[in-house]
């Protein structure tokens, strides 16, 4: 499994330093402002919508906060002086005001509700371009990234953008547009108790930035270990045979124990800082609260003339206050500093939304398949509309001083040539390692080459569309994959456009039809779970069939009986030998009796061909395929 490591300690420390520090919250605004373009760009309409209720909804709040100061000023304290008093002039404002707040309700609703489908959506947009950009990446790119971390970043990285893209981002915009209008409020009503909001939220803004920036690390690490978790799990339950078989249960646990112990403690110093901000900025919002009350107060009574004389404050005098305006004020006060802790309490969302968007985008970023062929394959011929040419496919393949290498310091294959004849059967032998199935990966462009042609037909096969290039080889795995569905869908998945008769006829030919009969529901027999109510022989035949009804001119089969009996491998020969008939035929068997019959066999070492003949050629040789033939290692000795 992939290790995965962090690019800066727990501390933000490390070689990197400060540098590193600055780059990581450098790349989280960039991947934050991205996820915020990639949804404003498809919801245009609906989030402008959301903003639009979002207005409304945050006026009408500050509305009735500042009916607050009318109602105690202009209602309560005349109607509590007065002999008779009228109530009727209250009662109007009221349900004017319940009128107001009505509305901002609907409005608010409307936005949770719009927020929803937004939400929702982006997310069922994201993992469609996940999964189509991933079917365009190179098998590299699952060669180098363990299944499991794939699989993390579709599900628990999506996730962490939901609670974002539904909550944090309207929150945010919310807590703008609330603090715009309640400052200007907070402004006219009282600049000095403005002074004292204002440093406050200077300080919760600061403790949020600094927790933050601390508890984010811990984030990248925290998606990281789950990633590694999953990872795991994935490898033990395709391994679970091999575990038991080895008796290597204990130890499996142990691994996993270390693996789960670092996501424990990833998790809990990530949700450790980031769950202090919340309960930091209450505390300061209380102590604002009360400072906002003692100074109003304060001002008050330097105001009034009872108590004018005790203050000695003439300078109090332009800022008097009314008792309205002071209980008017401490609410605005809750709602300038309330946004900033509710900021604060989604920080944990915002900051694994950042590391899951970070995982997501870099995924979308991997460079897809590149394929710059011209050459397609038309009405059995190679068409070059590009240089007005046409040729037969014949099946005539290739290698012409062919070097290969995975990672540039180590090469695989040097100076690999075969050259073949159309129809041919060309046969791959020799030790694990030796570089055969790395051939096979080249034949279909799984990878490239770095020196040296590959011809098909005369044409270098980097020249044929990647797409013409594979649905001119049919290729049985050593490992099948069988996928959900009916037994004549995994056949036909071959070819899409087959008919269930030619899927018949193909499975007839590789002496599978006699067991597919015998299932429960014959060819409609639903497979699940990779095909695991058949035998590993019944898959490998389908997997046969599959190739025999794509019916290609070149056929590659990868270890294709390995997982056969003898007894079924003397009765799938006849429909191998008639499938590949008229067909070149590239074969890998370490069972030397399947490739008796070849024109060319290729023996291979440590990435070179030491040896190539027919069989009674290489036999005459008494080298390595003589050994391996015979068992005789004294000729080697």
């Amino acid at each position: 499994m992939r290790q995965m490591q962090n690019s800066f300690g727990p501390r933000g420390g490390g070689p990197r330093g400060a540098a590193g520090f600055q780059k990581m919250e450098g790349r989280k605004k960039e991947v934050l402002w991205r996820l915020i373009k990639y949804v404003v760009k498809n919801y245009k309409f609906s989030y402008l919508a959301v903003m639009v209720c979002i207005i409304i909804s945050s006026v009408t709040t500050l509305a009735s906060t500042l009916f607050t100061r009318t109602l105690i000023d202009d209602y309560i304290v005349p109607l509590t002086q007065a002999d008779n008093p009228e109530y009727a002039s209250l009662a109007q404002a009221l349900f004017r005001l319940g009128l107001v707040l009505l509305f901002g309700v609907i409005c608010s609703f409307t936005y949770n509700r719009l927020m929803i489908f937004v939400s929702q959506g982006t997310l069922l947009r994201l993992r469609k371009s996940m999964f189509e950009h991933m079917q365009r990446l190179p098998i590299s790119y699952f060669d180098s990234h363990s299944h499991g971390n794939v699989m993390s970043t579709y599900t628990n990285d999506v996730d962490t953008l939901r609670q974002m893209v539904g909550n944090s981002l309207p929150q945010v915009f919310n807590t703008l547009i609330t603090l715009c209008v309640t400052f200007v409020s907070m402004v006219v009503l009282s600049v000095p108790l403005t002074c004292v909001s204002i440093l406050l939220a200077a300080l919760m803004v600061f403790t949020t930035t600094k927790l933050g920036a601390r508890s984010r690390s811990f984030f990248k690490v925290q998606q990281q270990s789950l990633a590694q978790v999953n990872g795991f799990i994935e490898e033990m339950m395709t391994g679970q045979k091999v575990v038991k078989v080895f008796c290597h249960e204990e130890e499996t646990i142990r691994q996993f124990e270390t693996i789960n112990e670092q996501l424990r403690s990833s998790s809990y110093n990530a949700n450790r800082i980031a769950n202090i901000v919340m309960p930091v900025n209450g505390n300061l919002g209380n102590l604002g609260y009360v400072l906002i009350a003692v100074v109003g107060a304060t001002i008050a009574l330097a105001s009034a003339p009872a108590t004018a004389h005790f203050f000695a404050a003439e300078a109090f005098q332009p800022f008097s206050l009314s008792l309205g305006t002071i209980v008017a004020f401490l609410t605005l006060n809750k709602s300038f500093t309330q946004p900033i802790a509710h900021v604060s309490q989604q920080i944990n969302s915002v900051l694994n939304a950042s590391v899951g968007a970070e995982r997501v985008f870099d995924l979308l970023d991997e460079k897809p398949e590149r394929d710059e062929g011209t050459w397609t394959a038309k009405d059995g011929q190679w068409v070059s509309e590009e240089r007005g040419e046409k040729r037969p496919i014949q099946g005539d393949v290739d290698f012409k001083d062919v070097d290969f290498s995975y990672v540039p310091e180590k090469q695989v294959l040097f100076d690999i040539d075969i050259n073949t004849n159309p129809g041919q059967k060309i046969a791959f032998v020799g030790g694990t390692g030796a570089g055969k199935t790395t051939i096979i990966n080249l034949i279909n462009r799984f990878y490239d080459v770095q020196a040296g042609h590959i011809l098909f037909d005369g044409i270098p096969i980097a020249d044929i569309q990647k797409s013409s290039l594979r649905r001119s080889l049919g290729m049985v795995l050593q490992e099948t994959h069988l996928f959900t569905g009916t037994v004549i869908d995994n056949i036909r998945y071959g070819r899409l456009e087959a008919t269930d008769r030619e899927c018949v006829e193909a499975a007839k030919l590789v002496g599978a039809d006699d067991f597919i009969r015998r299932l429960a529901n014959g060819y409609q027999t639903m497979l699940t779970g990779d095909g695991s109510n058949l035998s590993q022989g019944e898959r490998q035949l389908l997997a046969i069939a599959r190739a025999a009804v794509a019916n290609p001119p070149v056929l590659i089969l990868d270890e294709a009986t390995s997982s056969i009996d003898t007894r079924t491998e003397s009765l799938v020969q006849r429909g191998m030998d008639s499938l590949m008939h008229g067909r070149t035929t590239f074969v890998i068997a370490h069972r030397l009796s399947t490739v008796r019959n070849s024109d060319i066999i290729n023996v291979m070492d440590h990435g070179r061909i030491i040896e190539q003949g027919n069989h009674e050629q290489l036999l005459a040789l008494r080298g390595k395929y003589y050994q391996l033939y015979t068992g005789d290692n004294s000729l080697l000795s």
